[in-house]
């Protein structure tokens, strides 16, 4: 695979405008590195003259599937979905940079290395996950709980009718900015992302998901997220479908428990 580039000259201005530069950058990972799947992952946080962005480097990090069996980059399926939600219209994080280099390490063991360069939907920016804006839901003001309710059924709604599931679609996975209008919802952590096989039982999962890692919302506001998805009013027929079909599916997790 070539390397891909969004915007080649932004890095060009620091330097950082090939692999090996970007992968000999000494920064301080964000969180502790990932060392599961026989190789490791870290993250770290990229100023730059251009932009804010998060460097995420990994060696033999693989992960595996149907049409891959003998494994790949975990990036490589992050750095697909994102180049999927930008060509279909979905709100989600961007790739800058992807490359990926087979070779050796000092012993002579096989390596294969992997980077994803992507925007950051930063603090700064006023980016913050979901999760974080509901730890005080009963603070904001109503009018604020609507709006970000108005656009996570619309991210939601976006994601489906492109074809795509989100396979975790928890509310620290949705980043949410207040705007002039409103409220803007990016998705980040698309790793797990995959086209839609089955599209009344994947859909439910993503919702059923959503709605069970987000315990604050009342039934009104259920009702409310579920009506903006479907393009409907909370008391339509087809939202109160598909909310039995969320309970109906948690009740049978539960079970499973």
């Amino acid at each position: 695979m070539r390397d891909f580039f969004a915007d080649r000259a932004v890095l060009a201005a620091s330097g950082l405008d090939n692999f090996a530069a970007l992968w000999n950058l000494s920064l301080e990972a964000v969180d502790e590195p990932n060392v599961d799947r026989g190789g490791w992952s870290s993250v770290c946080r990229l100023e730059l003259p251009g932009g804010i962005y998060y460097l995420k480097r990994q060696v033999n990090h693989l992960t595996r599937s149907f049409y891959r069996p003998l494994g790949e980059p975990t990036f490589a399926r992050e750095f697909r979905n994102s180049m999927r939600c930008k060509e279909r219209g979905v709100p989600a994080v961007e790739a800058v940079f992807y490359g990926e280099r087979r070779g050796q390490d000092k012993d002579g063991a096989r390596e294969w290395r992997a980077i994803l360069l992507t925007s950051a939907l930063d603090a700064s920016e006023g980016w913050q996950s979901l999760e974080d804006w509901m730890s005080d839901w009963a603070a904001l003001a109503e009018i604020a709980r609507h709006d970000i309710l108005v656009a996570c059924g619309g991210l939601a709604r976006a994601l489906h009718g492109a074809g795509l599931i989100s396979n975790c679609f928890y509310p620290r996975h949705v980043l949410i900015r207040a705007i002039l209008d409103g409220f803007a919802a990016r998705l980040i952590d698309l790793e797990k992302m995959r086209g839609i096989c089955f599209p009344k039982r994947d859909r439910i999962k993503d919702m059923e998901q959503f709605v069970r890692h987000a315990p604050v919302l009342s039934e009104a506001e259920t009702r409310f997220l579920l009506g903006i998805y479907l393009g409907t009013s909370p008391e339509d027929a087809k939202t109160t479908r598909l909310r039995e079909k969320l309970r109906t599916r948690r009740q049978k997790k539960d079970g499973r428990l």
